[in-house]
């Protein structure tokens, strides 16, 4: 690959970012070796891994969830009813939504909160999946894109009341990323990472990111810890699949700060 002093510009941010690490090979223009002199940058190249663990690539086939978004609230079959006095509801009124197939219930109930936090933690994902491309990081968009297709696949689960299909990263199951996670010295040679303000934008994003998912793992644990408060949920599957999500984040966190995801830039 070919880099220009202008490329370098914007992936440096004048000091604020943080240079990733280089494909092996990678060439430089003239005045990019000059741009790099003059600052006193260190140029980073790929190093191998030491897990035995295969780096996720997105051009395996995708689990069965990740698949563009639908509308997910079905208009057809029976008239659902009131959750909370049983009557059918042949339209929506203004303070309930569709909790389910089967049933509107008030907009303050707890699980309604959870499913807006899913939405926004969606929402979340889809912004740094933007912020990945334009940093020309199309392989850390293509998985940001399926951690994206797993919080509509938690919130497919949440609404039809089955459990949540176990998540899957670009060939890694998620026992294998959680173990990861837990033990980057092992697996990528870097120790856990703090980000902090010198940090590339681009973990800035993933890590806010990962602090959604928490935030949305505890709604969950709210959301269904039945009549006593703290007591044991009625879908731990939900706060799992969370959980189980955030490590995905910190995984994809770890790949980016260890220099493993790939900068393409176009032509």
């Amino acid at each position: 690959m070919y880099f220009t002093e202008a490329e370098l510009r914007e992936l440096w941010q004048n000091g604020r970012g943080e240079l990733p690490s280089f494909p092996a090979g990678s060439r430089f223009s003239p005045s990019a070796h000059d741009f790099i002199k003059s600052h006193g940058l260190v140029i980073r190249f790929d190093l191998p891994l030491t897990s035995d663990f295969p780096l996720p690539t997105s051009r395996l086939s995708p689990p069965p969830w990740d698949r563009p978004g639908s509308f997910p609230v079905v208009l057809t079959g029976p008239v659902p009813v009131c959750a909370v006095c049983g009557s059918p509801l042949p339209h929506k009124p203004d303070h309930m939504t569709q909790i389910d197939p089967g049933h509107f219930a008030p907009k303050t109930s707890p699980r309604l909160r959870f499913r807006g936090q899913m939405d926004s933690l969606h929402a979340t994902f889809l912004i740094a999946i933007a912020h990945a491309r334009r940093f020309q990081l199309p392989d850390l968009a293509a998985h940001l894109a399926t951690l994206a297709a797993y919080c509509r696949e938690i919130t497919s689960g949440e609404y039809h009341d089955r459990p949540a299909a176990p998540l899957q990263l670009a060939g890694l199951s998620e026992d294998q990323i959680h173990e990861i996670s837990h033990w980057p010295d092992k697996h990528l040679g870097l120790a856990h990472i703090v980000p902090g303000p010198d940090d590339h934008e681009i973990l800035l994003w993933l890590n806010w990111v990962r602090t959604q998912t928490r935030e949305a793992e505890l709604d969950a644990l709210t959301a269904f810890s039945g009549l006593e408060p703290g007591g044991p949920s009625t879908r731990p599957d939900l706060s799992h699949a969370l959980n189980r999500l955030s490590s995905a984040v910190y995984y994809l966190e770890l790949l980016f700060k260890a220099g493993k995801l790939a900068w393409k830039l176009p032509g």
